[in-house]
């Protein structure tokens, strides 16, 4: 299988950093605003061998006219917010929005990461609860994560093709057994 991860957010929020800690497993403190970026690896998730394509956008508002078309590209999305920026948590509903007018639907795979998290608590403009409640409305996963750590790096892209899954791979229901008599 393959499944295509666009990771959106605001600027600065760490979606590179994520994206590079996941693939290449080595943290980027050099900021340097990306356009674009595209990797592709094979792992394996839950014993099952697959293909993985991210999209790494721009988080900068000039950019903000490529979005549809990632998001009409993408399987699954990662909403990443810095937990040391409140406009780039309020941004987070507005591309859950986005997502859904443009691929039509009421639900899609979103993960929300709240990255940064490994900042002192005196940084912390977001706290734990307002974004567990705004997962909870969205009725998808939250983890809070750190690029610079590599806390729920993995994770977080392993949990967005979970939730990908879910939808294009609904659960097998038990074929029916005609008894003939």
């Amino acid at each position: 299988m393959e499944y295509k991860i666009v990771v959106l957010g605001g600027g600065g929020v760490g979606k590179s950093a994520l994206t590079i800690q996941f693939i290449m497993k080595k943290f980027v403190s050099e900021y340097d605003p990306t356009i674009e970026d595209q990797y592709r690896m094979q792992t394996t998730i839950d014993d099952k061998t697959c293909y993985l394509d991210i999209l790494d956008t721009a988080g900068q508002e000039e950019f903000s006219a490529m979005q549809d078309q990632y998001i009409l590209s993408g399987d699954g999305f990662l909403l990443v917010y810095a937990v040391d920026s409140k406009p780039s948590f309020d941004e987070i509903r507005k591309l859950r929005d986005r997502i859904l007018t443009v691929k039509e639907k009421d639900k899609v795979p979103i993960v929300i990461c709240a990255n940064k998290r490994d900042l002192s608590m005196n940084y912390h403009h977001v706290s734990s609860q307002e974004g567990r409640d705004m997962a909870k409305s969205f009725g998808c996963p939250l983890l809070e994560t750190s690029a610079k750590e590599r806390f729920n790096v993995v994770e977080a892209f392993h949990t967005l093709v979970r939730e990908i899954r879910k939808e294009k791979e609904p659960i097998e229901k038990p074929k029916k057994r005609c008894i003939f008599f």
